[in-house]
């Protein structure tokens, strides 16, 4: 059985059990890339070294690439000295989310976010949600053409306030994602970053001044995690990080903890520090709970206790707002006030029950809740 045809009665089999259209989204497009029209744009940040022979200066990879070579993301390929992406207006995946799913806490919650992306990413992580479209090339993926414009018109038809690059890597659509953040700008639509946060510090800049909000994945506070398990690179994602911080760009980060590879308490407390000092107390950390997947089936699911453990370790170095996710329920995954510790936001999963935050501020004792809440 092929990979298509393995997706095809995966999508049969899911569709018996009665999941979500999202998930069955994700492997039944209404056209696959073969049928469609390619277009190739020009990529930014890159130099020419021959005329057969550029040198991406997207990310920290900086791929060298002559004809007929292909990126290590997989979307970009030179021509004759100049170099092209491949994935320009081709998503694989455009759905409607919650905010929430992001995940974004502290930024206009209880609204939904237009979610787009393409195929590829510059990581490798064995532990991937989405490595069916993020692990391949355009080629091998269902996409539809969905141009700059009609991404920003899909939008404002669905009555999204946000626009959200997310599900794969946007730092590999860059420009697709670029030429609609500012397009979303132009029409009152904010625009949301869900990343690796493995770009070069010139291309976040330019980015930055598009964005309104992003939720970067530390994926660990250790470079051996980054090369042996997502082939990245940490102090990559740091600059990254501090670069949107100064830049005024809302930061939320997603740490997923993993049994035995990234759940040291003595790593977490170091990056917690980090954090603290360098992006502030105000910062938001989500700590999401490991489910096996892809090429870390043999690995089990996070025990609460450890996250619990990830969480008050954070907590104790002066993170004001510090969560646990995709853990049926927690009652971490709602916002309390750090002064008074009243109940401000109540969240059930993507939902929420209740929320006490106005204008800003505990509705109970007044203290001014960090976040962009209209």
């Amino acid at each position: 059985m092929d990979r298509k045809e393995f997706l095809k009665r995966s999508c049969l089999l899911a569709a018996g059990a009665g999941l979500s259209p999202f998930i069955l989204d994700i492997f039944s497009k209404k056209a696959h890339s073969s049928s469609l029209v390619p277009f190739r744009k020009e990529a930014m940040y890159y130099k020419g070294i021959d005329e057969r022979t550029v040198q991406c200066e997207l990310c920290p990879r900086n791929c060298t690439l002559s004809n007929g070579q292909r990126s290590f993301c997989r979307v970009r390929e030179p021509k004759d000295g100049k170099l092209y992406s491949l994935a320009y207006g081709l998503a694989c995946a455009a759905h409607i989310d919650p905010i929430e799913k992001k995940p974004l806490f502290h930024f206009l919650p209880q609204t939904n976010a237009f979610s787009v992306a393409t195929a590829g990413c510059n990581f490798r992580c064995k532990y991937c949600q989405n490595w069916s479209i993020s692990q391949f090339p355009p080629e091998d993926t269902d996409n539809e053409n969905l141009m700059p414009a009609d991404v920003v018109k899909r939008a404002q038809a669905a009555g999204c306030p946000t626009i959200a690059y997310t599900y794969t890597e946007p730092a590999v659509f860059y420009e697709y994602m670029l030429d609609s953040s500012k397009i979303a700008h132009s029409k009152g639509i904010r625009n949301i970053f869900h990343s690796n946060g493995s770009l070069n510090p010139r291309p976040v800049e330019e980015l930055s001044d598009y964005l309104d909000a992003a939720n970067i994945d530390l994926k660990a506070f250790d470079q051996e995690f980054y090369s042996t398990i997502s082939a990245g690179y940490l102090e990559t994602v740091l600059t990254t990080l501090q670069i949107l911080k100064r830049k005024n760009v809302w930061i939320e980060i997603t740490n997923l903890v993993i049994p035995g590879l990234n759940d040291d308490l003595t790593k977490i407390k170091k990056m917690s520090v980090w954090v603290t000092k360098n992006l502030g107390e105000d910062t938001p950390l989500h700590f999401s709970r490991f489910w096996p997947q892809y090429k870390l089936t043999n690995l089990p699911p996070t025990p609460i206790s450890i996250l619990e453990d990830a969480r008050r370790t954070a907590m104790d170095t002066g993170l004001k707002y510090v969560y646990i996710g995709n853990a049926g329920g927690h009652k971490a995954e709602s916002t309390y006030c750090p002064k008074c510790g009243k109940l401000l936001i109540h969240r059930s999963g993507y939902s929420i029950l209740g929320n006490n935050i106005k204008d800003g501020q505990c509705a109970f004792c007044g203290y001014p809740i960090a976040g962009i809440w209209s």
